[in-house]
C-alpha cells in the first residue's frame, strides 16, 4: 500500500512539475538575430525573421516565396494606380485591441519616420497615399502603375497604432520597441523580453487568428560561433540550430537523436564594387592611396569576375553547401534569365584585362563582410584567388551590428554581402541594388556606393510600371543580363541551408528565404 501511494504521488508530482511545461517549450539557436524588435527599423532577413513571430504582414509568403493571404485576405488592382486590399475581420492584437485598417494606414506611413540601416522603405516606396474606405478595406494609390505591390507587402509587417503612437519617430522607436511596450502584434507568439544579442523570449497567443501555436514558449538564442551551435544541439541544450556547418553534418546525421533537414535558399553571396571616384580602401603596392578608382574600368571588374573560380568556391569556402549562380537571383524567381551563362574562369585573360587597364601590377584593396552571417572561409578564398592578378586583399571580417552602419556610410571599396529576394520578383533586387540612388523615385535604397547606368535605371523604370506579366519579365530578364555584363555586383553561389534538430522531439518545414520560424516547427508526436 505504501508504494503504491508513493507510486501516486510520484506520478501527481511529475504532472504537475516544470517537467510537463518544459516539454511544450522550444528552444531555437540561430546564427544571427534582430537589431530590434520594431519591425520597420531594418530590412534585414535577421530582423523579419526574429519580428514575425510576434507581428504579422499583410500578406505572406510561402516556403517556396508564393504569395498568400494573411491579414489581407484578398487583394485586386482597381486601376493602374489603386490597389484594394480587404482584411481580415476578428483579428485580435496581443493586448486585446481590435485589427482595424486604422492599422495598416498607421504601419504603412511610419516606416519612412523609424527605418534605419538597410532601410525598410524598399516596402512602400511606391505608395502615393493611403485611403481608408471601411473598417476592413483599404486602398493604396501608387507613384504610377505598381504592378508588383502585393509582393512588396509581403514584408509589410503592422503594428499596433494606438501601442506604437508614442514610439514612431527615430527618437523613440527603439525605447518602446525594444522594452515591450509597443511590441504588441497580431502574430502567434507575445514578446517577453530581449535585448541586442540575448535570448528572446516569446509565449504563445492563445487568440491567434490562425490558432494557438504548440509551443507555450520559444526561445530564439542568437549563437553566431557554429561550434557553439553545434555543441549545444548535440548537448541537448536546444532543439533546433540554424545554418549547420558543412564539417558537423556527417556526425550530426549519423547521431540516432539527431537529424539533418536541407534546404536550397534564395540567398546569393556576391562581391560590391564601389563606383565613387575617391574609394577609401585602394592603395597602391607601395600603400599610398590611389587618386583614381580601379572599379570604374571595367575591364578591372571583368578581370575580378574573371579569376573567381566559382567551381572552387562551392567546394572549398562554401564545402559543397552550394551551387554556382549566374546571376542575383535564383531560379524559381519572376524575372530570372536562363539564358545568361555560368561565369567563365580564366585567369590569363584576367591578367591580360589587368595589364591593358594599367593595373598589371595590381593594387592592395580591403574586402569587407560581416562575418557572422557569411561563410567562413570564403573572404579568405577569395582574397587568395585576386592574388593570381597582383591584387593583395585585406579580408576584414567583422560583425554585421558594425559592417552594415559602415556599409550605409560609404566606407569600403570592395565588400561581400549576400542577397535574397524576399519578394519573388527580381525587381525587387534590381530596384534596391541597381538603380541610382534616387529618393525621389524611391530606388535604389541599398545603392551606397555611388553606381549608375542610364539603361539599367531605364529597364527597372519600366518594369516597376509594366502591367503586362511577359513585358514585365522581358524587361527583367534584360536587366539580369545586364548586370552580367556591366559587372557592379559578382554573383557567387546560391546557398543550400541546412538545420539540424532534435529528431526524437520535432519535425521542421525548411524555407527557401532561410527564415527559422517556430511556426514551421511541430512536435514529434
Amino acid at each position: 500500500m505504501l508504494k503504491s501511494m508513493l507510486r501516486t504521488a510520484l506520478v501527481a508530482t511529475m504532472l504537475a512539475s516544470p517537467l510537463s511545461a518544459w516539454a511544450a517549450d522550444l528552444v531555437i539557436a540561430t546564427k544571427s538575430g534582430p537589431a530590434s524588435m520594431d519591425p520597420h527599423f531594418t530590412a534585414t532577413a535577421a530582423n523579419a525573421e526574429a519580428t514575425k513571430h510576434v507581428f504579422d504582414t499583410l500578406l505572406r509568403s510561402g516556403n517556396d516565396l508564393e504569395i498568400l493571404p494573411s491579414l489581407a485576405t484578398s487583394w485586386e488592382a482597381i486601376d493602374d494606380t489603386t490597389w484594394e486590399f480587404k482584411l481580415r475581420q476578428g483579428v485580435k492584437f496581443h493586448d486585446g485591441s481590435e485589427f482595424t485598417a486604422e492599422d495598416v494606414k498607421f504601419s504603412i506611413e511610419r516606416i519612412p519616420n523609424v527605418t534605419g540601416p538597410n532601410p525598410s522603405t524598399i516596402y512602400v516606396r511606391r505608395v502615393a497615399g493611403v485611403e481608408i474606405i471601411d473598417p476592413y478595406t483599404i486602398r493604396v494609390k501608387t507613384h504610377g502603375p505598381a504592378p508588383t505591390l502585393p509582393n512588396d507587402f509581403v514584408r509589410l509587417f503592422i503594428v499596433s497604432h494606438k501601442a506604437a503612437a508614442d514610439y514612431s519617430t527615430q527618437e523613440t522607436a527603439a525605447e518602446g520597441f525594444n522594452t515591450g511596450k509597443a511590441t504588441i502584434g497580431t502574430g502567434p507568439y507575445k514578446f517577453v523580453s530581449w535585448a541586442p544579442t540575448q535570448d528572446l523570449v516569446l509565449e504563445k497567443f492563445e487568440e491567434y487568428w490562425d490558432g494557438p501555436q504548440p509551443w507555450d514558449k520559444v526561445i530564439r538564442k542568437e549563437i553566431p560561433n557554429d561550434a557553439a551551435r553545434v555543441a549545444q544541439l548535440k548537448a541537448g541544450q536546444v532543439d533546433i540550430i540554424s545554418k549547420v556547418p558543412t564539417t558537423d553534418l556527417a556526425s550530426i546525421e549519423s547521431d540516432p537523436n539527431l537529424a539533418v533537414v536541407k534546404y536550397e535558399s534564395i540567398y546569393i553571396p556576391y562581391l560590391e564594387f564601389d563606383f565613387r571616384e575617391d574609394t577609401p580602401q585602394v592603395w597602391d603596392n607601395a600603400g599610398k592611396k590611389m587618386e583614381k578608382n580601379p572599379f570604374l574600368d571595367p575591364r578591372v571588374r571583368e578581370a575580378f569576375d574573371l579569376v573567381i573560380d566559382r567551381e572552387t568556391l562551392v567546394e572549398y569556402a562554401l564545402e559543397g553547401m552550394g551551387v554556382v549562380s549566374t546571376q542575383l537571383v535564383t531560379p524559381n524567381i519572376f524575372g530570372y534569365n536562363k539564358d545568361i551563362p555560368v561565369p567563365e574562369y580564366n585567369v590569363e585573360k584576367a591578367k591580360q584585362l589587368m595589364a591593358e587597364a594599367g593595373y598589371q601590377e595590381g593594387f592592395k584593396v580591403s574586402l569587407a563582410y560581416a562575418n557572422d552571417r557569411m561563410p567562413t572561409e570564403l573572404g579568405p578564398t577569395i582574397a587568395q584567388m585576386l592574388s593570381a592578378i597582383n591584387v593583395t586583399v585585406d579580408v576584414q571580417g567583422v560583425p554585421a551590428a558594425v559592417f552594415n552602419p559602415a556599409k550605409t556610410r560609404g566606407e569600403y571599396s570592395l565588400y561581400m554581402a549576400s542577397w535574397g529576394t524576399l519578394t519573388g520578383e527580381a525587381n525587387y533586387m534590381l530596384s534596391s541594388l541597381m538603380h541610382t540612388n534616387d529618393p525621389e523615385k524611391s530606388m535604389g535604397a541599398f545603392n551606397v556606393r555611388g553606381y549608375s547606368n542610364a539603361k539599367m535605371d531605364e529597364l527597372i523604370q519600366a518594369a516597376s510600371v509594366e502591367m503586362d506579366e511577359a513585358k514585365r519579365r522581358a524587361l527583367l530578364e534584360e536587366a539580369n543580363m545586364l548586370v552580367a555584363t556591366d559587372r557592379p555586383d559578382l554573383p557567387l553561389a546560391i546557398n543550400l541551408s541546412a538545420w539540424g534538430l532534435k529528431a526524437d522531439k520535432i519535425t521542421y518545414t525548411p524555407r527557401s528565404d532561410e527564415d527559422t520560424l517556430a511556426m514551421d516547427v511541430k512536435p514529434k508526436q
